[in-house]
């Protein structure tokens, strides 16, 4: 049997545990010009590029093309992704080798650059010295109307991410969430 001041330990931590994951549950983003913000100010230390200048950099040629890197789930990747694109596991243990071809730079994005700015910044640390974050991620890229392709082609809408962040993009572009049940 627990000592009662142990179990009341626990308890206390378990609330605020508890606490803590409805409060990000209900956490609503205000607007994507609030979380570009934010995400700017929490990565200040990795370059941004804006999606003009990576639309216009995708138009060289290809040997003069940045790598981009797309650090969303498979399930979002496979729903739309940038053309060009590779996915890579933002959370793998180790890079994979040959990645990034000597000479070139390496854009990366996520939903809104969050999960590409931790990968953004642990290329850095790993050496990659010409990466940048993409600043607005895939979703400012689908506002702005950039093109996006998908299994099938050339595709408009994007995966949500989830029902919280998916409201930062315009109903017409939010592809339909899986149903969990």
């Amino acid at each position: 049997m627990a000592e009662p001041g142990r179990l009341r330990r626990v308890t206390v931590a378990g609330l605020v545990a508890a606490f803590a994951i409805a409060a990000l549950a209900f956490a609503q983003p205000a607007s994507l010009a609030a979380v570009r913000a934010q995400v700017a100010s929490e990565f200040s230390d990795v370059p941004s590029i804006g999606t003009a200048a990576l639309a216009a950099a995708l138009r060289r040629p290809r040997d003069a093309r940045p790598v981009v890197l797309d650090a969303r789930r498979a399930d979002e990747f496979a729903v739309s992704h940038l053309p060009t694109a590779v996915r890579i596991d933002p959370d793998a243990p180790a890079l994979p080798a040959g990645l990034v071809p000597t000479g070139r730079g390496v854009v990366v994005y996520c939903s809104v650059g969050v999960r590409s700015g931790h990968l953004a910044r642990r290329l850095r640390r790993a050496g990659v010295a010409a990466v940048s974050n993409l600043d607005g991620g895939i979703f400012l890229w689908a506002i702005e109307g950039r093109p996006l392709v998908g299994r099938e082609g050339r595709f408009r809408r994007v995966h949500p991410y989830d029902a919280v962040w998916g409201r930062l993009l315009p109903s017409e572009l939010r592809a339909p969430l899986p149903d969990r049940r």
